[in-house]
């Protein structure tokens, strides 16, 4: 009988099976390198507003502090859009006729909410909360970027899952002191600029981050008294904010406060791991952490 296939035939589907295989390869690895794109993370884009709003001008040039805007920051899951009403504050005297701020003035005449378009936007499924990680030490810079240096804002991050997760196996590389989470120029401690920080006691209410105060200058080298007076101030909202009571009682010399010094974010960060109760990876096994 004759022969059907000839004898190149074997060679020719090892080739295509092989040929195959690389395409499949190729394939998945084009589909994992696009699903990390800025493309689809939207990751470095600045999407058009309907007013060109300047974090670099209004947090670098005038000094706005990021709470003014965003009050809900410490207290709520979002850190919130300010109102209307916060830009009118200012620009019912100031540029009060420019024409990229008519649409602030109209929706201030009709009531009418701008239409933002929401630049770090998270799926419906995620549940992330800003306050906890605003108390537990997470600076608004390590996730949203150098805002005080972004004229038109943009995602700095992909805000992808495995972004989150390199996070949580390893927070102690992003922890701060908190009276430092507004600090968008901080580095960290090194040995040119130690950081010196000191436990105190925990109190019932308050977020376990605030028992621990941090100071940049030598405790020892600037006297009890200064050290006092460098007592970590209560986060904004705090029944104890703006009282002459708690104004009083930070001027008052802790008794026998200890500081340890450190020279790198490394030794800082598995301290404040310690001293902020932050739940290890372990700890985190329920996908109701992050899904809801």
């Amino acid at each position: 009988m004759a022969q059907i296939f000839d004898r190149s035939s074997n060679a020719l589907a090892r080739m295509s099976l092989i040929l195959t295989g690389l395409i499949v390869i190729a394939l998945g690895v084009t589909l994992d390198q696009l699903q990390r794109s800025p493309w689809v993370t939207r990751q470095g884009q600045r999407p058009d507003q309907p007013v060109p709003f300047s974090h670099k001008h209004h947090v670098q040039g005038l000094g706005l502090q990021c709470q003014y805007c965003h009050t809900s920051v410490e207290k709520s899951s979002y850190a919130g859009i300010p109102p209307t009403k916060t830009c009118i504050n200012c620009h019912s005297q100031i540029w009060t006729n420019a024409g990229l701020l008519e649409p602030v003035r109209h929706s201030w005449a009709t009531g009418e909410s701008i239409a933002w378009t929401k630049v770090h936007d998270l799926p419906d499924y995620v549940y992330f909360n800003h306050s906890i990680h605003v108390n537990k030490g997470i600076g608004c810079a390590s996730c949203h970027g150098r805002v005080d240096l972004m004229p038109l804002m943009y995602a700095q991050n992909t805000l992808q899952m495995e972004w989150c997760l390199n996070c949580h196996r390893n927070p102690g590389k992003n922890l701060r002191p908190t009276n430092q989470i507004y600090n968008m120029a901080w580095e960290g401690p090194s040995t040119e600029k130690p950081v010196w920080c000191s436990v105190g006691d925990a109190k019932s209410g308050v977020p376990t981050a605030q028992s621990v105060n941090c100071v940049t200058r030598d405790p020892e080298s600037t006297g009890v008294a200064n050290v006092a007076a460098l007592q970590m101030p209560a986060m904004p909202g705090s029944p104890a904010t703006g009282t002459t009571e708690s104004a009083d009682s930070a001027m008052v010399a802790p008794a026998a406060v200890s500081y340890t010094r450190f020279t790198s974010q490394r030794a800082l960060g598995n301290f404040l791991v310690d001293h902020y109760h932050i739940r290890a990876p372990r700890e985190l096994s329920s996908c109701e952490v992050c899904h809801r």
